[in-house]
């Protein structure tokens, strides 16, 4: 397989790890049943959540953006990454790996407070809930910011994408959240079902890519920074 599918497809499944890890998974259905509170038609509510999945999407697009097109613009930084980029990758993957399985730890959170402001959201309507979901994409927790600093912008460094990658991890990150709109049209029942079968998802999900980055970081370790296949 061509590895610009692979990292693509890594990409994508980055965003939909991070939208169904518990707390932005909580948020976004949390907000999604807040902002559409009163809405009564199930169009409505679906398209709400069509908005805030939109707002919290085109947030991570915009930030991975920024972030890779800053980096590769200045030159003496673009050179030591096309250098030191392999080497780099094996223990930044080592270590978000070591992460999702639970063996490392940290406290990371940028919440801002939005109790007032989710107020006079609600009475924007859907542009309220664009504005929400652009808010709450900023608002890390630690899972969150692992897979989008640690793995989602190394991975797009590495493969020079200012704008491919991060666009599917935007995506990926907005497909769980607009499924659960549905289910909130449908009914609270359905809800609840469906959370507790994405919680199992999540874990299996979370576990597997854990493995899986620790055992890429481990190759490039040693084939990069050891030289171990060379």
């Amino acid at each position: 397989m061509d590895s610009s599918v692979i990292a693509a497809g890594t990409a994508l499944w980055l965003g939909i790890l991070t939208s169904i890890s518990p707390c932005p998974l909580a948020t976004n259905i949390a907000a999604i049943t807040y902002v559409s509170k009163g809405l009564g038609s199930t169009g409505r509510i679906l398209a709400t959540g069509v908005f805030y999945t939109a707002g919290r999407a085109l947030t991570y697009i915009a930030l991975a953006a920024l972030v890779v097109s800053s980096v590769l613009s200045i030159p003496q930084l673009s050179q030591f990454l096309q250098t030191f980029m392999n080497k780099l990758l094996g223990p930044v993957l080592i270590l978000v790996g070591m992460f999702l399985l639970g063996l490392l730890s940290f406290n990371f959170s940028t919440s801002p407070g939005a109790g007032a402001l989710e107020d006079r959201l609600q009475r924007w309507g859907l542009l309220g809930a664009l504005f929400l979901g652009v808010l709450f994409a900023l608002s890390f927790c630690p899972v969150s910011a692992a897979l989008f600093f640690g793995s989602l912008t190394p991975l797009a460094l590495k493969w020079g994408s200012s704008a491919t990658l991060p666009a599917l991890y935007g995506i990926g990150t907005g497909l769980p959240v607009l499924v659960f709109a549905f289910l909130i049209a449908a009914g609270t029942q359905s809800v609840s079902r469906a959370f507790n079968k994405l919680m199992l998802v999540e874990k299996w999900g979370r576990t597997a890519t854990g493995v899986v980055f620790v055992g890429v970081g481990i190759y490039f370790s040693l084939a990069y920074i050891f030289e171990v296949f060379h």
